[in-house]
């Protein structure tokens, strides 16, 4: 069943108590293969939680955990790749931690709800950085409003830079 478009998702802060559902959804195959190991990763969401720079959130539908979602500002870390963006660009990752709910519309759903979140708030740009060979993900962010705007190599590995612009999502309405 697709997602419902009225479908509201409620995002609420990572605590520690979600480091092992976090860590198992890391492992599941859809995941594992554009995620760096669980461990690792896991490690830099702990580090998050208490981070001025990314914001872990878990993303749940009618109050059951569905996805990771984290907000960065590249502009607070020294020597982020896209830090290049204009000031106020924020960016964000996403992954549905439930196999059964990939390919259903939930990630551009989620995805498009928290980028006009983040315009409400003032936000001029968000941006999404997909691996180029991730062509659900390309497709879902294209879905919620995102344009490839450049192809990039950095410590992070190689992405297909997308971006949606505040303007461009307001003419859209």
């Amino acid at each position: 069943m697709p997602a419902d478009p009225a479908v509201l998702y409620d995002f609420r802060p990572v605590t520690e108590k979600d480091l092992p559902m976090i860590a198992g959804w890391l492992a599941e195959p859809h995941v594992a293969q554009w995620w760096d190991d669980p461990e690792t990763e896991i490690a830099g969401i702990r580090e998050s939680i208490d981070s001025i720079s990314v914001e872990p959130l878990i993303v749940e539908l009618d109050g059951k955990p569905i996805a990771y979602l984290q907000s960065y500002d590249p502009h607070l870390e020294d020597g982020h790749p896209y830090a290049d963006q204009p000031f106020g660009t924020l960016g964000l990752d996403m992954t549905i931690g439930l196999p059964d709910l990939i390919g259903k519309g939930h990630g551009s759903a989620i995805v498009r709800q928290f980028v006009e979140q983040l315009f409400e708030e003032g936000a001029p740009r968000v941006i999404i950085d997909p691996h180029p060979d991730n062509d659900r993900a390309i497709r879902a962010y294209e879905k919620a409003g995102f344009r490839p705007i450049d192809r990039r190599h950095s410590e992070y590995g190689d992405a297909v830079l997308m971006a949606v612009d505040a303007e461009d999502a307001q003419e859209g309405e």
